[in-house]
This record gives structure tokens, C-alpha cells and sequence, in this order.
């Protein structure tokens, strides 16, 4: 659909009084606690995995599985949210975002309960304490789309244009932050094996409070008056003919493959993480802290640009610049990473990669919008998300595939079994060459008009002249 014929959908609404209701900032703490929640304690939802990730080795020595095993619970979700992806779009354009974000959270805290079974010793499961695990990832993992779909929704519907890419930005990066807590907190939760118990405990409290409180405290599906031209028809599109849209959206097909590939390789790097530093003789809290600047640096950057993006509506210019200088700073820490005693310039390689990497998702949610109005929120971020799941699973069995076993270095601080540990080397620069390569594209290819803020200056302007064309009118 063309931005003129986007616009008429606003056209008769042009009289349409906004307003701005102050619980949208319940909402969004909400929203906020059960995504930050989903990636604490699940092991991923970008990454709640890395519940177990930095402590990966730990985990597999625990539950007498191998590392890839361990792996397969972060690629669970991966596969799981893929198909589940395409539900979860339909869910919150179809249904609605309180249903969404109340599904998402009761999931979410089924899933958590179910790993802390994994390990109740008066439970006595055994040998299935593995797949007691890999259930409840598998209930994470359905709840994972819902909610990771809802921060673009939830800006679009209760909050006005000026507020829509700020409340993105610390919606979506409440992920990030729970990533952040569990890179911190999971080495210090466990420094041994039989301490995993208590991780996993710690880490289903914030899930049943987040359920709690979305359950409770949710009771509408949209603002009695929409807070802007666009929150009106945020669903004028039925689902089918949204996605038939998007698919012939070449400006969206480009940014869905580029983001998504991105979005791919940060879960990859998040994930990896501790396996691809221990080899070079870094240890656990070394790989916790590296994984905590990344996520820190990366919601400090993603706060700044959301709000100069408010500002100046510079979406397409800010992702451009952001994901070419990430993509310089992932080939320094590919480079970095593959030499011993380097912990200084890791640690600052892994904040640029984050600051300027993590800065681009919200922005580019937005922009997904924007270049895909009318289509609903739901629909065209839930798709990009779809196709970062599918990147990311192609990514992690690739990357694995590309390692090498080495024979045992004593240096390294890699709890494996006897056959010894895995060098990182050519998986890290193909990361690093994959991720400049997507750069190039998109700044080369990447082009749109802003549809969604055109429709809604236009149809402030209409409303304007009918105000001005009403006081002309002689009294009778």
C-alpha cells in the first residue's frame, strides 16, 4: 500500500481528539518486568540462556550431558519461537496486547517452575532431570515471541509520537537488562555444580512477580482515546493481507534479513561467549563481566539513540552508522579474542560491540513500522524476529560445526571432558565477516519513506484546514 492511500486511513479520523493517560507507564514497567524476567531466568529470550551460558561447562559436569547438549537448551528456543513466532504475530494484532503480554507471563512462570523441578532432590527424577529442564525452556521459549513482540505495540498504541521510540527502547531493553543481571549473577550463583539449584530458584521469583503483577494489574486492550493519528488504525490490517503486504515490501524484506542476521549473531555472541574466551585461558567471571560491559554499554547506547531519534526522526541514518561501527568493532574482537592477556582491550572491543550494536534494535523495530504502515505492529516486528530465529539457529549450528577440538592446554580454564577443548578461531571471524557483509547490504540497499509519520503529519494538516475552513463559515 502507498503512503497516500495510508494516509486516507487517518483521513476521517483527522478530528479525532489524542490523549495520553499516565498508566501507560504501568503498562510499560509491566511489560518491562516480564521481558526483563524471561531473559533472567529462562536461559534466553534473546537469550535467557544465559542463565546457563556463562556458566555453560558447569552445567553439562551437573546434569552429566555434554556441552552440546547444553547448547540444544539455548537452540530450543530458537526452534521453538520460529513457528510460534508466526502465532504470536497474530495473537497481538488479532487478540490484542493485554492478552498477549498476560499468555506471555504465565508461560513464562510455568516454564521457570518446571526447571526448578529439574533440580528438587525430594523429587527424585533422576535421569530425567534433563528433560524436566528442557521442558520448562520449552514453555520459555512460547512465551518468549509474545513478549518481545509487545514493546513496538505497546508504543504505538499508549504512548503520543514524540514518547513512541523512548518507550521502545526501555521496553525492548529490559531483555538486555535481565541478560545483564544473569551474566553477573550466574557465575557468582555458582561457583560449583550443586549450587545450580539455587540459580535456578533465584531466578523464577522475578517470573511469578511479573505474572502477578500483568495478571492483576493489565484490564485493557487499548487507551479509551488513542494518544495519536496512527494508534487509531494500528490494526486496520486483517493478518493475512498484512503479511501478504510485507512480503511484497521490498524495503522491509532488506531490513528484516539485515536485523535479523544481527539480532542472530548477538544471541550467538551472548551464548558463545564464555566457550570462546576460556580456550585462551579467560575465566567464568572474566566472560561474566565481558557479557555484562556488552549489555551495559548496549542500554546506555540504545537509551541515547532513542531519544535523539525522538527528537529527529533520523531513523534510517542512525541504524546506518550504528551497524557499521558495530561490525568494526566485532572484527577487533575477533582478532582480540584469539590471543591470551588481552582482557583490557576485550573488555572495551565487547562495549563498543554493544553499545552500538544494541543501539540499532529498538530503532529498527520502529523503523519496521514506519516503512510498513498500515500493517499492524504486531505483524511487522514479529516477522523481523521470525527471521532473526531462523538466522540464529543456521548461525549457532554453523559456528559449532566450524570449531576444532584441541588437545588439552593447561592454560585453559575450560571445564570439558577428556577429549579436550574447542578453538573459536574460524567461527569468530566468520561471525565478524557475516556481520560486516549484512552493513555493507544494508546501507548500500536500504531505502523507505516514513509512512506512518507521513499519514500522521498529513492528516494533522487535513484536520487543521477543516478548523480553519469551519471559522471562515458566516453565521447564518
Amino acid at each position: 500500500m502507498e503512503s497516500g492511500e495510508a494516509v486516507s486511513l487517518l483521513g476521517e479520523r483527522g478530528l479525532c481528539q489524542f490523549k495520553s493517560y499516565r498508566r501507560r507507564w504501568f503498562l510499560l514497567a509491566a511489560v518491562c518486568l516480564l521481558n526483563c524476567s524471561n531473559a533472567m531466568s529462562l536461559l534466553s529470550t534473546l537469550q535467557l540462556w544465559l542463565t546457563f551460558a556463562p556458566v555453560a561447562d558447569k552445567t553439562a559436569v551437573y546434569f552429566h550431558i555434554s556441552l552440546e547438549m547444553v547448547n540444544w537448551l539455548s537452540i530450543v528456543y530458537l526452534l521453538i519461537s520460529i513457528p510460534f513466532g508466526v502465532v504470536a504475530t497474530w495473537v497481538l494484532d488479532s487478540l490484542g496486547l493485554r492478552c498477549a503480554v498476560i499468555l506471555s507471563a504465565w508461560l513464562n512462570m510455568m516454564g521457570s517452575i518446571i526447571r526448578v523441578f529439574s533440580v528438587l532432590k525430594f523429587l527424585n527424577v533422576g535421569s530425567q532431570s534433563y528433560w524436566y529442564l528442557f521442558t520448562g525452556q520449552c514453555l520459555c521459549a512460547l512465551a518468549q515471541p509474545l513478549i518481545i513482540f509487545s514493546p513496538t505495540k505497546l508504543a504505538a498504541l499508549w504512548f503520543p509520537d514524540h514518547q513512541r521510540a523512548t518507550a521502545n527502547t526501555i521496553a525492548s531493553m529490559s531483555n538486555p537488562l535481565g541478560i545483564l543481571i544473569a551474566n553477573v549473577l550466574s557465575p557468582a550463583l555458582v561457583p560449583e555444580g550443586k549450587h545450580i539449584p539455587l540459580m535456578l530458584g533465584v531466578y523464577a521469583v522475578p517470573a511469578v512477580t511479573a505474572c502477578a503483577l500483568a495478571t492483576v494489574g493489565i484490564h485493557e486492550k487499548v487507551p479509551p482515546t488513542p494518544p495519536s493519528a496512527s494508534a487509531t488504525t494500528s490494526t486496520s490490517q486483517p493478518f493475512l493481507a498484512g503479511l501478504k503486504m510485507l512480503l511484497r515490501n521490498k524495503p522491509y524484506i532488506i531490513l528484516a534479513v539485515c536485523f535479523g542476521g544481527g539480532i542472530g549473531m548477538f544471541t550467538c555472541f551472548s551464548a558463545l561467549l564464555e566457550q570462546i574466551l576460556c580456550e585462551k585461558g579467560y575465566s567464568n567471571e572474566f566472560a561474566g563481566l565481558n557479557g555484562a560491559l556488552f549489555t551495559v554499554c548496549g542500554l546506555l547506547g540504545a537509551f541515547l539513540l532513542g531519544l535523539y531519534v525522538d527528537r529527529t526522526r533520523k531513523f534510517i541514518e542512525s541504524t546506518k552508522i550504528c551497524f557499521c561501527l558495530s561490525a568494526l568493532a566485532s572484527i577487533v574482537f575477533a582478532v582480540t579474542s584469539r590471543f591470551r592477556n588481552q582482557a583490557v582491550m576485550l573488555a572495551i572491543t565487547s562495549s563498543l560491540f554493544g553499545f552500538f550494536g544494541f543501539a540499532i534494535y529498538p530503532i529498527a523495530m520502529e523503523l519496521a513500522v514506519e516503512c510498513s504502515y498500515p500493517v499492524g505492529e504486531g505483524t511487522s516486528t514479529g516477522l523481523i524476529f521470525v527471521a532473526s530465529q531462523i538466522e540464529g539457529v543456521i548461525l549457532m549450528i554453523l559456528l559449532q560445526a566450524l570449531t576444532v577440538r584441541v588437545s588439552e592446554d593447561p592454560s585453559s580454564t575450560c571445564a570439558l571432558d577428556q577429549d579436550g577443548a574447542l578453538d573459536w578461531t574460524t567461527p569468530v571471524l566468520v561471525l565478524a565477516g557475516l556481520c560486516s557483509a549484512m552493513a555493507c547490504f544494508y546501507v548500500i540497499f536500504f531505502h523507505t519513506d516514513y509512512k506512518r509519520l507521513s499519514a500522521e503529519t498529513n492528516s494533522g494538516d487535513l484536520a487543521k484546514a477543516e478548523d480553519t475552513a469551519t471559522a471562515d463559515v458566516p453565521e447564518a
